[in-house]
């Protein structure tokens, strides 16, 4: 997968990127992120990304040109013919766990990040094909909410993790919570782990966690059941 990050701050997005799991799979080839400063794309001396916004109003709104600027020089540079053009706000739909086993099947993946009051309307209208939040809040900018979404996205390409159990047990993927964990030692300060999970019975093992999943789900998100019930 090539995944390319559009943003007039690049140093709030390349420190997470080097780090556990991410820049596993970078280093074993199988993700390939590259960072774009958007200043590199502007014309003025002063490498304005940003301006005043027509009929007045507060804030500063990020400038068009800058952004096709970049990707111009993006399709341009590679070969793959179908990307997705994500642009990370709170108008857009909300990421969940669907979304990103939806993500993680593509080949490319651009993400506009922005800043300020708002992006030129025609950025969207014309370089963007989704609009994606992390939830009904607003940020400063969309930096974090796309390193939240590479994240998510990139631990699910096959081959990332080194167990991919992991991945298909996670909360969500089967519209449910997971299940409580515990590993070493036994008992600790009075709490013992609970005694079918020693026993090596994997029949019971399994029947307990879906039962501890399910009581989870319904006891902290109950509305993830009604959408079960539903489909």
């Amino acid at each position: 997968m090539r995944i390319d990050i559009v943003t007039a701050f690049p140093d709030l997005v390349r420190s997470p990127l080097e780090e556990s799991i991410i820049k596993r799979a970078q280093k074993k080839g199988l993700v390939d992120i590259r960072v774009h400063d958007l200043r590199d794309y502007t014309i003025d001396r002063h490498h304005q990304v940003d301006d005043y916004p027509y009929g007045g109003g507060s804030g500063m709104v990020m400038k068009p040109e800058p952004f096709f600027r970049c990707l111009d020089v993006i399709l341009n540079s590679t070969r793959i013919p179908k990307r997705r053009v994500i642009y990370m706000t709170p108008q857009g739909k909300v990421f969940n766990q669907k979304m990103a086993n939806e993500l993680a099947r593509e080949n490319h993946l651009i993400f506009l990040c922005g800043h300020y009051k708002a992006v030129d309307e025609r950025v969207i209208e014309a370089l963007v094909t989704d609009e994606i939040s992390i939830g009904d809040y607003v940020l400063t900018g969309g930096e974090l909410p796309a390193l939240v979404v590479i994240d998510a996205v990139v631990r699910l390409i096959p081959g990332v993790l080194s167990d991919p159990e992991s991945a298909a047990t996670d909360s969500f993927q089967q519209e449910l919570l997971d299940c409580p964990y515990y590993t070493r030692p036994e008992e600790y300060r009075g709490m013992k782990v609970p005694d079918v999970l020693l026993s090596g019975d994997h029949k019971k093992i399994k029947q307990w966690r879906f039962e501890q999943s399910l009581k989870r789900t319904k006891e902290r998100r109950s509305d993830l059941l009604k959408s079960r019930k539903e489909e």
